[in-house]
């Protein structure tokens, strides 16, 4: 990591009427870290839960910073609430752990696998992740199928 985190508070904002919610970053991203667009970065919120993410220009002045639904809850808070944040550019590569099955179908099929391996961090992490959450394995093996049938359709995330 960089020498220090930068640091802020912030009241989390209500995208809309979305159940989206993100803080807005009080700083120049072209100053701190000589980027005007999307900046990689690791946060952690309240000194206690960590994210990897982007700071992201929407239709707005400043950069924001997105929390998700699974954050605000584990922090116990909501929309108008104040939120810590601390958080360093992440220069590390995005890698997205593949349990063995899922290896052995993309094994089977390198089409889908060629088409996997160009996608983003995070639509390699959305797939993956809706395989992950099956509760049965018979789900599993179906979304597996149905994975590699989306890919292969040029769908980019489930």
């Amino acid at each position: 990591m960089d020498s220090k985190p930068i640091q802020f508070s912030a009241p989390i904002q209500q995208n809309g009427e979305m159940d989206a919610a993100f803080v807005d970053f009080p700083f120049s991203t072209e100053e701190l870290f000589g980027k005007k667009g999307q900046v990689k970065i690791k946060a952690l919120f309240d000194g206690k839960t960590e994210y990897r993410g982007s700071l992201v220009k929407m239709k707005s002045d400043c950069h924001i910073l997105g929390l998700t639904k699974e954050i605000r809850k584990e922090l116990g808070k909501t929309f108008g609430d104040e939120i810590s944040v601390s958080l360093f550019e992440d220069k590390e590569e995005r890698t997205v752990e593949i349990a063995d099955d899922i290896i052995f179908v993309f094994n089977e099929n390198p089409d889908a696998k060629n088409l996997f391996d160009k996608m983003s961090y995070t639509h390699k992490k959305e797939y993956i992740r809706w395989i992950e959450e099956a509760k049965k394995p018979e789900t599993r093996e179906n979304r597996k199928i149905k994975m590699i049938e989306m890919i292969l359709n040029g769908k980019k995330g489930v």
